[in-house]
Order: structure tokens, then C-alpha cells, then sequence
């Protein structure tokens, strides 16, 4: 909703590699930057030339064998998959494996995305892994920084806890529940109730009950 209420939504870096932010209706994808690369994307390892993903889907079907048996149309056996760009063999899911070079993406929108950044919110990371943990440091000290988690992280990479804090406030609970009073406190419930078809069932059932004690307080 940062997005599209506000419009105010410079990027969202995500860990995740399972594409999961694919599910959010209205972000658009150069919105997101993820940073270990994603399931749900396909690029050539070599030319980075990206691939359509249905297309992508479709050559995984017809070029690899299935190891299991369970599907009669997969191919005895497996052949690699061509970058129609340069030509070699080396297509795959973006996601970056041991030793393997961060996504350029990541570096390129860091740098642009950082500098005038005025408020970052982190959910639900250890910040231990590295260089993901560094957007934590490398904002402008003016920056206010937001930590909705379970546990204090980050006092290693200067995150202040203490109630002398000026510029960093910690949720503390699951992302969903701190999300969903964040959205009550701004007074935005009635905007994600009117897109409450298009939530995952867990948080519907968050907001239903939200909805159901204003409705009882009022």
C-alpha cells in the first residue's frame, strides 16, 4: 500500500527466493530487487540476457528428464537449455548459488536508491547475511529506520535499542500482525478490506477480526 495509496515506495530488497513477491497484485515488478536472484525469474549465468519464464517453464518440461517417472511427457534425457542471446548452455533460475556474483541489479539500484532514502523498513531478517544487512548502514544518518521483527537485530550494524534511540523504532512480533496495526494506526484498514479477495488466507483472517472489534469498539 506504500505503493499504490501513497505512491512512496522507492524499491522493496527481499531475501526471498521463492517469488514470492510476485503474489502482490499492483507492485510492479522494478519494484523489487532480489537480492539472492528468484524462482520465479530465468537469465542466461554467462550474458545475463533474462528469459520470458513461461518460456523458460516450458523448455524445463521438454529438455529435462523427470527423475521421479511421475510425468510420461518429460524427455528420456535431459539436455541443456540455450541463451538464444549468446548461444551457450547456461540458463537457469536467477537464484545465486555459492560463491556466485550478487545480481548487478542489486549494486545498480543501491546505489541509486539509498541516498535520498528517508525512512527503511526491515521485517523479518536476521541481518546477518551480508551485503543484504548493509542497506542497514549505508542510508543517510537521517534516515529513520523501522525494524518490525521478532527478536532486537542489528545492534552490530549500529541499529540502537535503547529508549534514547532518535531515529530507530522497533515492532516487536510477526510481520503480519505489526504490518496490520501499522495499517490501523495510519487508517488504512478500509483500503486493504477493499482488496481482501487478493490476500493470502492467513492475513484475511487477521483483518477480519481487525474489522470485527472496530466494528464492536464503535
Amino acid at each position: 500500500m506504500l505503493h499504490t495509496k501513497l505512491g512512496k515506495l522507492t524499491r522493496l530488497y527481499t531475501q526471498n527466493i521463492d517469488g514470492l513477491e510476485l503474489q502482490c497484485k499492483g507492485l510492479p515488478k522494478e519494484k523489487v530487487v532480489n537480492v539472492h536472484g528468484s524462482m520465479g525469474r530465468a537469465a542466461c549465468e554467462l550474458c545475463e540476457a533474462e528469459v520470458d519464464f513461461d518460456e523458460f517453464c516450458a523448455k524445463i518440461r521438454s529438455s529435462v528428464k523427470d527423475i521421479t517417472g511421475e510425468c510420461m511427457d518429460a524427455p528420456r534425457e535431459s539436455k541443456p537449455i540455450v541463451c538464444e542471446a549468446c548461444g551457450r548452455p547456461t540458463v537457469k533460475p536467477t537464484i545465486v548459488l555459492f560463491r556466485g556474483s550478487m545480481p548487478k541489479e542489486f549494486h545498480d539500484k543501491t546505489a541509486e536508491d539509498l541516498i535520498d532514502c528517508d525512512l527503511l523498513i526491515i521485517m523479518g531478517t536476521s541481518l546477518t547475511v551480508s551485503p543484504a544487512n548493509s542497506l542497514v548502514y549505508r542510508i543517510p544518518p537521517t534516515c529513520l529506520r523501522l525494524v518490525i521483527n521478532n527478536q532486537r537485530v542489528g545492534r552490530m550494524l549500529g541499529i540502537d535499542y535503547s529508549e534514547s534511540s532518535i531515529r530507530d523504532v522497533f515492532a516487536h512480533g510477526h510481520s503480519d500482525a505489526m504490518c496490520l496495526d501499522l495499517i490501523d494506526k495510519l487508517g488504512w484498514l478500509d483500503d486493504l478490506a477493499a482488496i481482501i479477495e487478493e490476500l493470502p488466507e492467513s492475513n484475511v483472517s487477521l483483518l477480519r477480526k481487525r474489522l470485527a472489534q472496530k466494528a464492536i469498539s464503535s
